[in-house]
């Protein structure tokens, strides 16, 4: 018992440590952030958060990777409970409520990109992580066109990177001029991209 109660401590701290982390991260940025204001923003000591994570990279990615596992699994069940045109404007729609509900971190997601374009193992694990949400992507794709009659004209992948590169140009956008790229517009020109006609893409609103 005394083995088990130390194992959960563990684990709250490792999930206390995430969550500061994030706030941190979003409110200052990544370069912005330390160790020191993490530890500051859970409660602990800097010896704490050192024995959870080894660097602020690990903490970044330790998030990353959770996101990017919630967004497969809500992906996956939009391609098992929707089908068609339907489903894939469902994906669509998602995508974007997904975004919109925590805008700084898209922020967040473009300045690491840029950082790590300069940095060879950042880059490198950033690669890794998004190839993982590509995949995601293209599979979920990859199920409701099958089942839509569509006919993607370039490769499903390409899809997804195409999806992925517009939601960052679209965060890029709206930090300069919140008022840009409204949501419908942005829905409309993905949506006929995918061949879905404007009445589909309209259609899912819950």
């Amino acid at each position: 018992m005394p083995r088990l109660r130390r194992v959960e401590q563990v684990e709250r701290n490792r999930e206390a440590v995430l969550a500061a982390a994030q706030r941190v991260f979003v409110a200052r940025g990544y370069a912005g952030a330390t160790l020191d204001a993490i530890a500051d923003e859970a409660g602990f000591s800097r010896g704490v958060v050192y024995s959870q994570f080894g660097s602020k990279a690990d903490m970044f990615f330790a998030l990353l990777e959770r996101r990017i596992s919630q967004r497969a699994i809500q992906n996956e069940q939009i391609a098992a409970e929707f089908a068609g045109p339907a489903g894939l404007a469902r994906l669509l729609r998602a995508a974007q409520q997904y975004d919109a509900a925590e805008p700084g971190w898209a922020h967040l997601l473009v300045e690491f990109r840029a950082l790590a374009m300069r940095d060879a193992e950042l880059n490198r694990r950033y690669a890794e992580a998004h190839a993982l949400t590509i995949t995601g992507i293209a599979s979920a794709l990859e199920r409701l066109y099958e089942s839509s009659g569509l006919q993607p004209t370039v490769s499903l992948r390409t899809v997804a990177e195409f999806l992925q590169a517009s939601a960052a140009g679209a965060a890029l956008e709206r930090a300069a001029n919140p008022n840009a790229l409204p949501e419908e517009d942005i829905a409309l020109l993905l949506g006929r991209a995918l061949g879905l006609t404007d009445a589909t893409i309209e259609a899912p609103r819950s």
